[in-house]
């Protein structure tokens, strides 16, 4: 008889989730789901709002990441005031994002993926979390939590809150860099630094330990997208799309914001509220990609800064004929970026530019649509908006990392599956690894539920023992 078992919830993400793993009749892995059970529907209730809400509404959608949105948003409303903002302004939203990327990229690899690495996937669930970190690699947690405290305070000294703050706006940011605040920051800088070259160090070796996961969490040929500079640079606040194949092949390059519905559609499953987007050439699902981290890495030509360039060849040297394909390697690709983001905040603290007071531009709405798109710590963020002659949102859509990683995620617990689960003997081991898989992407999936297509909700009634009595269902 076929079997299903159900990791319910899956552990150490941001946001509620469960995976289902489907036996056949002889007992083997056929299909693995990951069903996000959460539903936020933020497209549909900021409608009527002025436009200029939208940065701070938006940003709602989550508390771990609420830079990412609040950038790409007032990066869509710049649009539709049809402003050029000041270059201080620019160099400003930069210095947070990369903010939010280390304080964001820090809790993912420290408090969320180290207890695999560190512990094991085998180790007892009871204390493979950070506190069995702590208690038994205090130095690492230590670093660990000062790094992302670090990234927090930055975004703190620059806006006022360390979460969901007011500073950044449509047309640039509300008020200037101070000497004393910048100066705060650059005083640590030097700490931050050593630790993300120590944490690398570290964990290049560790590798070598996880082989067999490599080879099996989501290690398989798909499309890369993410964002580069005109010149092919690592870009997370601006720049254009770029799309590679597996080898690291260019397969379109230099899209502009307005350009991505020709390119992304989104598909809708019945048994999840993540929408499915993919790449539209190529059809739903044979055009599955990736964001995030290793799509950075292997759709870029260069890091831009010193010491991540280094590291991008090393990284490379993983797979030097293409891609880098394994999803496992998510977490290499967050310490590469980490250590790049320090390196540009230093070079943007040590611009004069960056305590310029013009720093916001102040229109009314000049165009009726505005497409905002940047980097999240998760990958590729996309803001669209459409406003009536009042300013009055209209139509929005937003386009979320986690999502942008659905179809990946979804073949991934089912490639891992169908190693690692083996009916004879189903251990808690091995359904970790299903779950680890899913952390390799660091989700937020309270981000990334929202309103396009079907959303059906059913509703059943069972007994003690399970069995369904009766049931209904809404479209």
């Amino acid at each position: 008889m076929t079997q299903t078992i159900t990791i319910d919830p899956v552990t150490r993400i941001e946001g509620h989730s469960k995976i289902t793993i489907k036996l056949d009749d002889q007992g083997k892995v056929d299909v693995a789901r990951l069903h996000i059970t959460q539903f936020r529907g933020f497209e549909k209730f900021t409608e009527g709002r002025p436009f200029q809400e939208m940065p701070s509404l938006t940003a709602r959608t989550c508390g771990i990441c609420p830079i990412s949105h609040l950038l790409a948003s007032a990066k869509a409303c710049d649009e539709l005031m049809a402003v050029r903002i000041p270059d201080a302004a620019v160099s400003l939203r930069r210095l947070i994002n990369y903010a939010q990327i280390i304080q964001s990229h820090a809790l993912s690899f420290f408090h969320l993926s180290s207890p695999d690495l560190l512990l094991g996937m085998d180790s007892d669930p009871a204390s493979r979390h950070v506190l069995g970190v702590a208690a038994k690699f205090p130095e690492l947690a230590k670093d660990g939590i000062w790094l992302r405290k670090f990234g927090q305070q930055v975004i703190e000294r620059l806006s006022g809150k360390r979460v969901h703050p007011t500073w950044i706006v449509p047309g640039g940011v509300a008020y200037p860099l101070a000497a004393a605040t910048r100066d705060a920051i650059v005083a640590e800088l030097p700490q931050a630094l050593a630790i993300a070259r120590k944490t690398l160090d570290w964990y290049k070796p560790v590798i070598r330990m996880f082989q067999e996961e490599i080879a099996t969490f989501a290690n398989f040929p798909t499309l890369f997208v993410g964002l580069v500079s005109p010149e092919g640079t690592i870009e997370h606040y601006d720049g254009v799309l770029r799309v590679v194949d597996s080898q690291r092949k260019i397969v379109v390059d230099k899209l502009q914001a307005h350009d991505y519905p020709d390119y992304i559609a989104e598909a809708v499953e019945p048994d999840s509220y993540l929408k499915s987007p993919y790449y539209k050439p190529l059809g739903y699902p044979r055009g599955i990609y990736r964001v995030g981290p290793l799509a950075r890495l292997n759709a870029c030509d260069r890091m831009g800064t010193p010491l991540a360039e280094i590291e991008l060849a090393e990284f490379r040297a993983l797979q030097p004929e293409g891609a880098v394909l394994s999803s496992f390697h998510f977490h290499y690709a967050r310490l590469v970026e980490l250590l790049h983001a320090l390196e540009r905040v230093t070079e943007l603290l040590a611009s004069p530019q960056i305590l310029s007071t013009q720093v916001r531009a102040i229109a009314d709405p000049n165009k009726s649509e505005g497409i905002g798109i940047s980097e999240a710590p998760r990958g590729t963020l996309i803001h669209h908006y459409r406003i009536d002659d009042n300013g009055l949102i209209t139509w929005a859509n937003l386009i979320i990392a986690t999502g942008h990683n659905n179809l990946a995620m979804n073949q991934g617990i089912t490639q891992a599956a169908k190693h690692f689960v083996k009916h004879e003997k189903i251990t808690e081991g091995a359904l970790n690894r299903v779950e680890a898989v899913i952390r390799c992407y660091d989700p937020c999936l309270s981000c990334s539920t929202h309103a396009l297509g079907d959303m059906p909700l059913r509703i059943e009634l069972t007994d003690s023992r399970g069995e369904i009595l009766d049931s209904c269902e809404r479209a």
